[in-house]
């Protein structure tokens, strides 16, 4: 296909995507793409008051200034600003040779991918014969909640099973194993021939990929198999692999620890480095009621964990990643998409703290403390990635990569003439895009179910199930919209008007008091002053009341949510006609840029990261940082002066405080023991509780985060600074040992003997 000025579309890409697919659940596509900065105007801590968001800006941001007087004409892509998180089925054994003097087999490779596991929104691995799982605290906090009994506090005292008959099932559960993969690229291309439209194009590759998903299914026994298959795009739609899992439900909680020490630093420590966390847990995976055989493919416990200048190498799923993003697209989150997400985030955050302030016993019925939690860490990212798109060498090296990319293009004349219109055709989307931006800050969240006000989600059902109704629309269709309006749940009633007038000031915000749509919702009212007359006087503000309406045919167009919800259509129609109308053809061009890199770069360039496995290579090493170096590893010395340093001891109430158990450790206890250490490997949202292994596929470590310098590895990886951190095995087996007094446990992953009941 030639690709043509009409060939426009709007790919929702990063955590911008994340948010504002989520409009109309019941009536357009909408997907969160995993795991998720500073603008120039950033809030203060959401914890001292609410600041008032900045307005959005339309307009480009303004030619950015080097530092230093760097020429920004001489700035050059890095060799590895793709990324090195490769992949199994083009496994990068040539480089790994070049880089470091070994080159695995293919039996390596694939004990590699047997011992990894990819469970809810993380990573995780096999650590012992027997089915053991070792991932992160924070992957395993939001189950804690679930596995707790009546009288337990296990989030704040933590679980640890001293039987195999004491584990304790998690509910709605599992984790997937990649046992297979399958390049089917040539024959989704092969469905394609011919086809110019692009509506029709993605509705012909769409089907296509379920047709082999099924075909692949059902080779592999079907869906009573306990197996699913992923249809995987690679570099943006220019590769496509065919990813067979076996799918465990029956997991296990064996051991997490407390909050305190899981989460030790808190928000502030987040993102940074030196730490001196214990993110981890351990689960376990069993079979017909029995723990899982994994004997011959796991990661065996290092005993010796690492010292600086070990090759290692995350084996994970990262999450979604951005790199191959044209640098207009780059410059459109840069002032639109990404700075919209990170104003919700902020407003959000403060509206949540703000209710668990007020009535702490409601809030953790509604478990708000792991949301809170989850909002920090994502409102912390986009200030660091914002703050990336911000950086003039980061921009300038991008685009170097872009122009390098163009040159390279032109020495192929038929390449050319497939694909050289393509960069400055997504310029063009980029541009029609900021004619709606407004719409990418007001309408965030609209039907989230954790950030969105409930009463106005029943309104957006409430009015598509009137709408529907009033044109005879078949039992079936209202079935449909009657279920999500009945299965919103219940918020109280001071965070439902705060939710409200959040919502409200979203809209003043983005398109100013004195646009007509605002001016109608609030009727020259503040938004504060609209949200409470909204809540207190809507039949949808209480989850009884609002059945009872629909149920018994009182519930009218008139009611002040509902005629709130109209009023935002003035806005969110134009926003949705000109956003989705694009979409589906930005995608193909996306898909194009993808087919084209690969044609030039083939594999030595790894496509974007799709939540599916991965090996990235590196190497423990320190860096300099605040005019001092970074050490390789810290100690339990340093947990302990932070508690006393910025804890200033028991009860104190900080981010720094530990647990009773680890006020007193016993003599034994070895303070020198590593805990923390940091490396050069590529990660991303997603590859958390992901093993760190050696060259002989020993675990010694688990990945928990990376610094604050990583974060624009959304769309530039770089080795000079930004690093993986991760958990020491040598402090795990230290806690268990002298502070969990969980001896099967490390019997378990250090002499390999199968757990007894």
């Amino acid at each position: 296909m030639r690709w043509t000025r009409k060939a426009l579309s709007s790919r929702w890409v990063s955590g911008a995507a994340t948010l504002a697919l989520a409009l109309l659940a019941t009536s357009c596509a909408s997907g969160v793409a995993s795991e998720p900065a500073a603008p120039a105007v950033a809030p203060e801590s959401p914890v001292e008051g609410r600041a008032e968001p900045v307005p959005l800006p339309i307009e480009p941001s303004p030619t950015l200034a080097a530092p230093g007087g760097v020429d920004l004409d001489t700035v050059r892509a890095g060799e590895f600003d793709f990324g090195r998180m490769w992949t199994f089925e083009y496994p990068p054994t040539e480089y790994l040779r070049n880089a470091y003097g070994f080159a695995p087999d293919s039996s390596w490779y694939r004990k590699a991918m047997l011992g990894a596991l990819r469970i809810p929104g993380c990573s995780a691995s096999f650590v012992s014969p027997n089915g053991l799982v070792l991932t992160n605290h924070h992957c395993a906090r939001d189950h804690v909640t679930t596995i707790t009994r009546e009288g337990e506090t296990l989030l704040d005292d933590g679980f640890y099973a001293e039987t195999l008959d004491e584990e304790r099932f998690i509910e709605d559960f599992q984790a997937d194993r990649l046992i297979d993969i399958e390049d089917v690229t040539d024959e989704v291309y092969a469905a394609l021939e011919g086809i110019e439209d692009d509506a029709a194009r993605s509705q012909a590759r769409e089907e296509k990929l379920e047709e082999i998903e099924q075909r692949i299914l059902a080779e592999h026994g079907g869906e009573g198999a306990g197996v699913v298959v992923e249809m995987i795009s690679l570099y943006n739609g220019g590769r496509y692999s065919a990813y067979v899992l076996r799918r465990y439900t029956d997991t296990r909680m064996v051991l997490v620890p407390e909050l305190q020490i899981g989460y030790f630093g808190g928000d502030p420590d987040n993102f940074t480095y030196p730490r001196y966390n214990l993110d981890f847990s351990f689960l376990r995976i069993y079979e017909d009621g029995e723990p899982l055989d994994t004997s011959d493919d796991y990661f065996r416990w290092s005993q010796a964990g690492v010292s600086g200048g070990d090759i290692v190498f995350v084996v994970g799923n990262p999450g979604s990643t951005s790199r191959l993003q044209t640098v207009s697209e780059l410059e459109f989150r840069r002032d639109v998409s990404d700075r919209g997400v990170l104003d919700f985030i902020d407003s959000r955050v403060a509206v949540l703290q703000a209710f668990y302030e007020e009535d702490p016993g409601a809030a953790e019925a509604l478990d708000l403390r792991n949301t809170v939690f989850s909002m920090l860490n994502s409102q912390k990212a986009y200030r660091g990635i914002l703050k990336g798109l911000h950086d003039p060498i980061i921009m300038a090296k991008r685009q170097d990569a872009e122009d390098e990319f163009l040159e390279d293009l032109k020495k192929d004349p038929a390449l050319w003439e497939q694909y050289g219109e393509l960069v400055d055709l997504m310029a063009e989307v980029q541009e029609r895009k900021r004619a709606v931006a407004p719409g990418f800050a007001a309408f965030l969240g609209l039907s989230s179910p954790d950030l969105g006000s409930a009463t106005l989600v029943r309104a957006l059902y409430a009015f598509q199930y009137l709408a529907a109704q009033s044109r005879g629309a078949s039992e079936d269709d209202l079935t449909e919209l009657k279920e999500g309006f009945l299965g919103v749940p219940q918020q109280p009633l001071p965070l439902e008007e705060a939710l409200v007038q959040a919502r409200l000031q979203d809209l003043v915000n983005a398109y100013g008091r004195d646009h007509v749509m605002v001016e109608q919702i609030l009727g020259g009212r503040s938004p504060e002053g609209a949200a409470s007359v909204i809540v207190s006087t809507s039949l949808l503000a209480d989850s009884t009341r609002a059945a009872q309406a629909l149920e018994g045919g009182t519930l009218m167009m008139n009611d002040p949510a509902i005629e709130a919800f109209t009023g935002m259509l003035q806005g969110l129609g134009p926003f949705q006609q000109t956003a989705f109308s694009l979409s589906t053809q930005e995608e193909e061009i996306g898909a194009a840029l993808g087919r084209a890199r690969f044609e030039i770069y083939g594999t030595a360039r790894p496509p974007d990261a799709t939540f599916s496995l991965r090996i990235a290579d590196g190497v423990v090493k320190g860096y300099e940082y605040n005019g001092t170096i970074a050490p390789i590893y810290t100690t339990f010395y340093g947990l302990y002066d932070h508690y006393y340093s910025y804890g200033q001891g028991e009860g104190a109430g900080t981010e720094w405080d530990l647990p009773q158990r680890w006020l007193a450790p016993p003599e034994t206890f070895d303070l020198s023991t590593p805990l923390n250490f940091v490396a050069t490997a590529d990660i991303i949202g997603g590859n958390s509780g992901s093993p760190v292994v050696n060259l002989d596929l020993d675990v010694v470590g688990l990945v928990f985060d990376g610094n604050i310098e990583s974060l624009p590895g959304d769309y530039i990886f770089q080795t000079e600074v930004p690093r993986t951190v991760a958990v020491d095995v040598r402090g795990i087996v230290e806690a268990l040992e002298e502070i969990y007094q969980a001896e099967r446990i490390v019997e378990e992953l250090t002499t390999r003997v199968p757990a007894s009941h």
